[in-house]
């Protein structure tokens, strides 16, 4: 249980966040109102920020990245395209396109009218479903497009429904199945049984696809957190996989394999020209062919990304 002088302290905390970032005002004349001495004014304004009783969005408008933004947008016919600023000191850090993704989230959810958002793995998707505002959503429905149970039967820790749900209020559907099953038929069976068959029905219907974009190499997303092994990576790469989207393995050209693990898949597959509105959010050198072939096959229809990775996109 919070300690009332230290409960005192945060409250003490956030009205000088308040009058400092939001009212504009000097530490000295924040000073005053509270009646403390400057230096306590510049500690409560800093544990403010420590605590994080006060968070940022950048709103101002980069006319380099709108620039890249609206070049993305008509090469490829998006209908939704976003290009955050670089980190010269993190350049695969997502914390820019998970920003901006989950501003994407907070737009759609805050819909009075009920609303389903369908949502992929990976890190940028789990970082923006953390940055989304809490908002009471009953009406809502948020459904997995993939299967999260790893070969070892331990769940994804880059699960997103459950939590996006936590935050919301929202009814959701996880997808309570392996990744891949042991064979075609294997699959094909449990995809039919009726409550698997009903989150793939939710999930047909979605207002809003969100999914992160993964390359086919040797640091393969899907390889590393366990999802595919060493052996069904490489017979996906001697296929022509470059890229993934919720384990879906593609080509250059941006076309879905028909062969290797996309015969034994638990997940939705994408829309082949993607209809529904399809986001695809990733960045880095390495994810750059996977990004492109994605958006030229119209696997995805939408791009959260960052500067570096969108230049490198357009001089392809």
């Amino acid at each position: 249980m919070v300690a009332e002088n230290d409960k005192s302290r945060l409250d003490d905390a956030a009205r000088a966040g308040w009058l400092y970032f939001i009212a504009g005002h000097t530490q000295d004349e924040i000073a005053k109102m509270l009646q403390v001495s400057r230096a306590s004014a510049q500690r409560l304004v800093s544990l403010c920020l420590a605590e994080r009783l006060i968070t940022f969005r950048l709103e101002h408008p980069i006319a380099a990245c709108m620039e890249l933004a609206a070049r993305l947008r008509e090469r490829f016919d998006l209908v939704h395209c976003e290009v955050v600023p670089a980190d010269p000191a993190a350049p695969q850090s997502t914390s820019g396109i998970a920003e901006r993704c989950a501003n994407l989230l907070d737009a759609t959810l805050r819909s009075e009218t009920p609303v389903i958002v369908a949502l992929g793995t990976g890190r940028a998707v789990r970082a923006a479903v953390e940055r989304v505002t809490p908002i009471d959503r009953p009406n809502h429905q948020i459904v997995s497009l993939v299967g999260t149970i790893s070969a070892d039967g331990s769940a994804s820790f880059y699960d997103t429904v459950g939590r996006l749900a936590d935050r919301t209020g929202a009814r959701h559907y996880p997808m309570p199945l392996p990744f891949l099953m042991s064979s075609e038929d294997e699959r094909n069976k449990m995809v039919r049984i009726e409550p698997i068959a009903r989150v793939k029905a939710v999930a047909v219907k979605a207002d809003l696809r969100l999914v992160g974009i993964g390359q086919m190499d040797q640091k393969a997303q899907i390889h590393i957190d366990g999802f595919v092994t060493r052996d069904e990576l490489f017979e996906m790469m001697r296929l022509g996989a470059i890229g993934e989207i919720t384990g879906w393995a593609y080509d250059s050209k941006g076309r879905l394999l028909k062969a290797g693990t996309n015969k034994r898949l638990t997940s939705i597959p994408p829309e082949v020209p993607a209809k529904t509105t399809t986001i695809g959010a990733a960045i880095g050198a390495a994810k750059v062919p996977a990004i492109a072939a994605a958006l030229n096959g119209g696997l995805v229809n939408g791009l959260i990304t960052d500067e570096i990775t969108a230049k490198a996109i357009l001089e392809r």
